[in-house]
Formats: C-alpha cells, sequence, structure tokens
C-alpha cells in the first residue's frame, strides 16, 4: 500500500537521522554521562515511532530490513547499530501527543487487538500470515530497559529542571514584577512631581499676572487721578469762567437798572421843566429849558432801546446817561435859580429874611457838626493818647534783651491772644473758658497756656502788657476772623464786653485800636492835611500800605466792615454770666450817636455805604426795639434825603454796596420790620 510505502521511507529516514546513529555504553549511566551528549539538537524519533511498525505487515519489514541491511555500511559501528535494531521490539505507539492522542488512533489500536485476537483463534490463518518480528534477546530487552529507565530519569531530570526553571521564571517574573512596580511608584512620583511643578508654574505665573494686573490698575487708577486733576482744573477754570461771566452779567444789569432809574429821574426832572401857575406869575421863559431838557431825554432814549432788545448797555451807554442826567440836573438847577431869582425879585424882603433864617440855622448846623467832630477828634485822640500811654508804660518789658523776660513776654502774650483766638458760635461752654482765662490774667491770678503757668502778676508792667495786646486780639479778631465770618462778631463781642464790664480799661484799650485801624467806627473821615504824603494818608484812612503798595479796595472794605460789625455787635451785646446788672459800659446809646454822627458828614463813595450797611444789619433790631418811632424818622430821612447823596458820589463800578442798602431800607420800610442778624446769640445758646 502507498502509506505502507512512505511509512518505510519515514522509518528509513528516521534511521539515517543523528538519532538513529546512537552511540550507546552500558557506563554511561554510571558516569552520569548525559546519553545524548553526542547528538545534536535537531528533530528526532519520537517514542511513539514503534506504533508505526507495529501497524506495518512483517513482510514489507522484513524487505525493508534487508534492503537496509545490505545497504548499510558494513562498519563496526554500524553492524552494532543493526544487531540492536533486530534485537529490539518496537513497541506500536501512535504518532500523538500522550495528552490528547487522535481518534483515528485509538481505532487503529482496537483494530490491532481484534486482528491479534483473531489470529490467536484461528492458527491457520496464522500460517498463511507473513513471517513476524522475532522476539528480543535478552541483551537487547537489557539494553531496552536501561534504555527506558535512562529516558524516565531523563524524563525526572527534565521535569525537576522544568519546574526549577518555572520557579526562576517565577521569581524572575516576580523580580522583574516588582522591580517595574518600583518603577511605575518612581515613574508616578515622577509625573506627580511633574504635576507640582507644573501647577507651581501655573501658581508662579497666575501670580505674575496678577502682580501685572495689580500694576496695570495702578496704573489706570493714576491715570484716572490725573484725569481727574485735570478735570478739576478745568471745572475751576470754567466756574471761574461762570464767576466772571456772571460778575459781568450782573454788572450790566446794574448798568441796566442805573439806566433805566437815570431815565426815571430824568423824566421826573423833565416835568420840573414844566411851568405852573406859580412860574407863570414870575417873568421866566420855560422854552429854552424845555427844549434843552427834550434834547437829554431823547439822547438818553437812544440809550434804554438797546438794552430793551436782551442787550445790555456798555459802560459809555452809562456814562451817556448819567451825562445827561447831570446835564438834567444842571438844567433843572438852573431853572430853579432863575425862578429863585425872579422869586427873590418879587419877594425880595421875605426871601432875604427866609434866607437869612436859613443861614442861621446853616450856621447852627455847621457849629453843631463842627462840635460833634471837635468831640469825637478829642474822644479818638484821647483814647489814642490811653493807648500810646499804655503801649509807654510796658516799654521795658517789650525793650527786654535778657531771655528770662524775653520768654515771659511770650508767654504773657500767648495767655493774652490764644483764648481770644479760640472764641467760636459752637456752644456757650468754651466762651466761658475763655471769659475766665482772661477774667484770670487780667486779674493777677496764674492761668496755664501751653502747658504752663504764666501770671501778669510777674512782671512789674504785665498787666499793662497784656491789657495792651488782649485790646489788640480783639481787634484783630474783628478785622480779620469776622470779616470772613460775620457770624463770628456775636461770640467775641459777648466775651469783649464782659471784660470790658469788669476791666474798664480794656475798653478804652478796645475803642483806642478800633478807631486807630477803622477811622469810620468814630465816625471820622479823616481829611488830607498838608505836608503829609500819599502813602502815610492812605494809612490814616486805614489801608495797608507795605512796601509802597496799597491794598486793593475790595481788601480794605472787608476788614472795615470786619471792624465796624463787631463795633455793632459790641454795643448791644452783654455778658450772660455777670452778677453785676449796672449799665452797658458802651451801650446802645453809642450806636445812635454813631448813626446821627454819619449822617450829619458828607458821604464818601463805596465806604459810607458799606459801614451804614453793616451797621444797620448788625444793630438795627436792637436800635428798633429801643427807640421805635425815632428811630423809624432815622430810616426815613437816611431812604429819602441822605441815599441820593450817597447815589450822588457813588460810580458805576461801586454799586454793590449801594445795591445792598437801598434793598435793606426798602424792605424795612416796606415791612417796618428790621430782620435780626442771623448770628444773633440767644439763651439756649450760653445754656449749651
Amino acid at each position: 500500500m502507498p502509506s505502507e510505502n512512505h511509512r518505510w521511507e519515514t522509518l528509513e529516514a528516521l534511521k539515517n537521522s543523528p538519532k538513529g546513529k546512537l552511540k550507546y555504553s552500558p557506563d554511561w549511566l554510571e558516569k552520569g554521562e548525559d546519553l545524548f551528549a553526542g547528538c545534536k539538537e535537531v528533530t528526532g524519533l519520537s517514542p511513539l515511532s514503534g506504533q508505526i511498525l507495529k501497524r506495518m505487515s512483517p513482510r514489507p519489514l522484513l524487505n525493508s530490513l534487508s534492503r537496509s541491511t545490505s545497504t548499510r555500511d558494513t562498519s563496526p559501528g554500524h553492524s552494532e547499530d543493526i544487531s540492536i535494531c533486530n534485537s529490539v521490539t518496537i513497541s506500536p505507539k501512535p504518532i500523538t501527543s500522550p495528552s490528547s492522542p487522535s481518534p483515528a488512533s485509538i481505532q487503529t489500536e482496537e483494530g490491532e487487538e481484534k486482528n491479534a485476537e483473531e489470529t490467536q483463534e484461528d492458527p491457520d490463518s496464522s500460517i498463511n500470515s507473513p513471517p513476524g518480528i522475532s522476539i528480543l534477546s535478552p541483551r537487547a530487552s537489557q539494553i531496552s530497559g536501561c534504555i527506558r529507565m535512562c529516558e524516565q530519569k531523563h524524563k525526572a531530570k527534565a521535569k525537576m529542571q522544568l519546574s526549577l526553571r518555572q520557579e526562576q521564571q517565577e521569581h524572575l517574573v516576580a523580580t522583574v514584577a516588582s522591580r517595574e512596580s518600583e518603577k511605575l511608584k518612581r515613574f508616578e512620583e515622577f509625573m506627580e512631581l511633574k504635576q507640582r511643578q507644573e501647577h507651581q508654574s501655573m501658581r508662579d505665573t497666575n501670580e505674575r499676572e496678577a502682580q501685572e494686573s495689580l500694576g496695570r490698575q495702578e496704573k489706570l487708577r493714576e491715570e484716572h487721578r490725573h484725569r481727574m486733576k485735570i478735570l478739576n482744573l478745568r471745572l475751576r477754570e470754567m466756574e471761574q469762567q461762570r464767576v466772571r461771566e456772571a460778575e459781568l452779567e450782573r454788572q450790566a444789569r446794574e448798568r441796566q437798572r442805573s439806566i433805566n432809574t437815570i431815565q426815571e429821574e430824568i423824566l421826573q426832572l423833565n416835568q420840573l421843566l414844566q411851568p405852573n401857575q406859580t412860574h407863570m406869575q414870575l417873568e421866566v421863559d420855560h422854552a429854552l429849558y424845555i427844549t434843552r431838557g427834550n434834547q437829554l431825554c431823547s439822547q438818553v432814549s437812544e440809550v434804554v432801546p438797546a438794552s430793551a432788545d436782551g442787550h445790555f448797555p456798555s459802560v459809555e451807554d452809562l456814562s451817556v446817561a448819567e451825562g445827561a442826567l447831570q446835564g438834567m440836573r444842571l438844567l433843572v438847577r438852573n431853572l430853579q435859580d432863575e425862578l429863585a431869582q425872579a422869586a427873590e425879585r418879587k419877594k425880595k424882603k421875605e426871601l432875604e429874611e427866609e434866607e437869612e433864617r436859613q443861614r442861621q440855622e446853616q450856621l447852627k448846623a455847621q457849629q453843631e457838626e463842627q462840635k460833634s467832630a471837635v468831640l469825637s477828634a478829642k474822644e479818638k485822640a484821647k483814647k489814642e493818647d490811653s493807648a500810646e500811654q499804655c503801649a509807654h508804660a510796658f516799654d521795658d518789658l517789650n525793650k527786654a534783651k535778657d531771655t528770662q523776660t524775653k520768654k515771659l513776654k511770650m508767654e504773657l502774650q500767648k495767655a493774652a491772644t490764644v483764648p481770644v483766638s479760640q472764641i467760636a458760635n459752637s456752644s456757650g461752654a468754651p466762651l466761658k473758658e475763655a471769659f475766665e482765662k482772661i477774667d484770670k490774667l487780667l486779674s493777677g491770678r496764674s492761668v496755664t497756656s501751653a502747658g504752663k503757668t504764666v501770671s501778669s502778676s510777674q512782671h512789674p508792667q504785665g498787666l499793662e502788657f497784656v491789657s495792651y495786646k488782649l485790646a489788640e486780639k480783639f481787634v484783630k479778631q474783628g478785622e480779620e476772623e469776622v470779616a470772613s465770618n460775620h457770624s463770628a462778631a456775636f461770640p467775641i463781642a459777648a466775651v469783649a464786653s464782659g471784660i470790658w464790664e469788669l476791666h474798664p480799661k480794656i475798653g478804652d484799650l478796645i475803642l483806642a485800636h478800633l478807631h486807630k485801624k477803622c477811622p469810620y467806627a468814630v465816625p471820622h473821615y479823616p481829611p488830607m492835611e498838608s505836608g503829609t504824603s500819599v502813602e502815610d494818608y492812605q494809612k490814616i484812612l486805614g489801608y495797608r500800605v507795605d512796601d509802597g503798595k496799597v491794598e486793593g479796595q475790595d481788601s480794605f472794605l472787608k476788614r472795615m466792615s470786619g471792624m465796624i460789625r463787631l463795633y455793632a455787635a459790641l454795643i448791644q451785646m452783654r455778658w450772660p454770666y455777670s452778677s453785676k446788672q449796672g449799665p452797658h459800659p458802651h451801650g446802645l446809646n453809642h450806636g445812635w450817636r454813631w448813626m446821627a454822627q454819619l449822617l450829619n458828614m458828607e458821604p464818601i463813595a463805596d465806604i459810607t455805604a458799606t459801614i451804614l450797611f453793616d451797621f444797620l444789619e448788625v444793630c438795627g433790631k436792637a436800635l428798633m426795639n429801643q427807640y421805635r418811632a425815632q428811630f423809624w424818622k432815622l430810616i426815613l430821612i437816611i431812604n429819602e434825603e441822605y441815599f441820593p447823596r450817597i447815589e450822588a458820589v457813588t460810580s458805576a463800578g461801586q454799586m454793590g454796596s449801594v445795591t445792598r442798602l437801598k434793598q435793606f431800607l426798602e424792605t424795612s420800610l416796606r415791612t417796618k420790620q428790621i430782620p435780626a442778624p442771623r448770628s444773633e446769640l440767644g439763651t439756649a445758646f450760653f445754656r449749651s
């Protein structure tokens, strides 16, 4: 059969392989030598190859053996191999894995077993079958057993080595796993470190960006502040511009009101030019006066329509209107003079008597005015002399050069001036405290100033020095504090009047300093005497002159206003905590005399209107309550007679104070009431 031929070819190939030429020695096991040491590790004969030989028929096996015997080499090695092979019984085994034999091999084995049984049962059939392989010899069986034992030992050894190698492999795997686990841990630690580093880098970046953001924000804030400064400057400039424009508009409106007033007065004066029955009896030609009056009215009318169209009149227009008014007044005066002359010619005798009587009255008024002026000058000179005498009384203290006296002088000056500087209109307690300090100092008792104890009795001239400096400080507060804050006049006046009541010498010194710095508080308008320089005359009038530069009119009027307000508050205030109930040391009767003397004097532009308004605003309510009807007669005289004289001497740029005085007089006469000063102190103030 072809399969059998292939089997024999396979067996022949296996026999010719290196393992088929196996050299065997019985001493190998004793010597411990490897049975297959001489063989190369190539594909060998499987122990199951005997199954192939078992399935073969005897004849082909013998033929193959004979062919192989004839073809083999005749060398001793080969002959030995042949003899061994002839004596070995090859047990038939399937060429499959021991663990999983194939179904075909199992069926083959069963078939062979059945064939063997049939052979034993049928002896005749065995006679006809081909001859089988001969039984092994004892030597061959021994060798075969040795081989089997060797194989088993090598199998056991191989199993042991395999288990050892498995253990080594498992140990190696465990070692490698442990090492790799450590590497994994190191890797995880490295990755965690990298992650922390990245987080730290991100935090550093965020912090750096935050710092940069803060820097940008600070820069933006700085830019914002710079822009705000610029905007504030612009707003301030705009506000100044608005104030200037408002001032210009106010001045323009003042000019407009002045022109309207001038036009109204011119029309009224023009009516005086018209003849009446009395004038017709006098031989006076009114035609020339009427023609000239109409021309002046037309001249003013040409200026007024410009302002009626929404345009304000200029300074030139106002000058034209004022010139026309002066011309109209002159014209009316000339007409009146002519009428007076005509009436004089008609009634010469009566007019001469009337003129004589008027001259006598005027002479009497002038004599009274001169007398009052002389009295005021004498009173002023007397007070100035007392102030100079007081100043000379502490020359030694003032001119002292030793350190101790100079130090005492400074401490006394602080003790006198600091309480006056601390007077405010907050409550009555600080006023009482300042009053007590001043009273103690003037009484020769010790007071504490700037942490040091000082007394006016420490020097023989200490009391005169303190009195002089105290009075000077009171007037200076009016000059500076009251000038900028009108509400400060009453608390200062309250303390000053209380000190004046207890120490009359202080009152004389206050009046002396006040009259020296503000001659309008007398009232007195000092005339310019021959030989007096302009600079000295400005100082006499009350102006401040520094290095030949005279202070501005606004600053001058502000200071004069402050001192007049202080004087007006002083004559009506009483110290509420005093135990004495006597008359005021310098009461409201001096205020009435001041107003009477002022009205007997010719007004001065800008000054008279200012001091009269300030005096009436502060002291008008008190004078009204005391003099009642006589006071209203005086107000009526001011409004009807004295105020026009003030307007006549006031220029266009000096109408502010005149307007305030006019509004005050008109409001007072209309309401028959003088408003109380805004900063007047009540009983609740002194209880606080």
